[in-house]
């Protein structure tokens, strides 16, 4: 099977211990997928994954978090944008399930980590954290969410254009979910097994968790209006 409709795009800084098998690894999985990759690397990252066969936008020096991941996902012109981590941490193999469920008609296809309870991988304050977020958003949307934080989602292009977001600031992938799920939009979620990342991991717990409510927050009861475009 091709996947000449699909781009997935992933942002990164320093990785170059795991870009060159994560490039591989979508490129195996995903035959005919664009691989593109927003990078703020001032080592090895961007080399490596032009080797491996990815496109690369450099966004250096960087500018943060929001405007890198608003450059990955408003950029691809193909008609599913999927997202990725480029730590290894997110199983590849199970890309084509979500790209399916997007072309059967989701408007956005996620996936949860926490389906078979804590990840090995993932300490459990983390763990406790995300369980808390996700039954904050069940509770506000009435409906069950169960992972607002992933970052392996796959996205029809024409929602992320439609849906106004707001870049600046951490735990965008909450406003990705639950600003379309406020819509109407049609969401899905499948469990995935979550390993342990190459490298050390660059978030900042507190400012996220603040974020993160207050992206929830906002979801639900800002307006609809304010997050359509047009």
């Amino acid at each position: 099977m091709s996947y000449e409709d699909v781009t997935v795009v992933m942002i990164s800084k320093d990785e170059e211990g795991s870009i060159t098998k994560v490039v591989g690894d979508i490129r195996r999985d995903l035959p005919g997928a664009e691989v593109m990759l927003v990078d703020s690397s001032a080592d090895r990252t961007a080399e490596l994954a032009e080797q491996a066969g990815a496109r690369v936008i450099r966004q250096f020096p960087p500018q943060g978090y929001g405007p890198a991941m608003y450059r990955a996902l408003t950029t691809p012109e193909r008609d599913i944008v999927v997202t990725l981590d480029c730590d290894d941490t997110y199983p590849t193999e199970q890309l084509p399930q979500i790209v399916a469920l997007a072309r059967d008609g989701y408007d956005i296809a996620g996936t949860t980590r926490l389906a078979g309870g804590r990840p090995a991988s993932m300490p459990w304050a983390n763990f406790l954290a995300n369980q808390l977020f996700n039954l904050v958003a069940s509770a506000l949307f009435l409906r069950r969410v169960r992972d607002v934080h992933t970052g392996m989602r796959a996205y029809r292009r024409e929602v992320l254009h439609r849906v106004k977001w707001h870049p600046k600031g951490p735990a965008l992938p909450i406003e990705l979910l639950l600003a379309p799920i406020r819509l109407g939009y049609r969401v899905t979620e499948i469990p995935i097994d979550y390993r342990d990342r190459v490298g050390e991991s660059t978030l900042q717990r507190f400012d996220s968790a603040k974020w993160t409510f207050r992206r929830i927050g906002r979801a639900r009861f800002w307006p609809k209006e304010r997050f359509r475009h047009g």
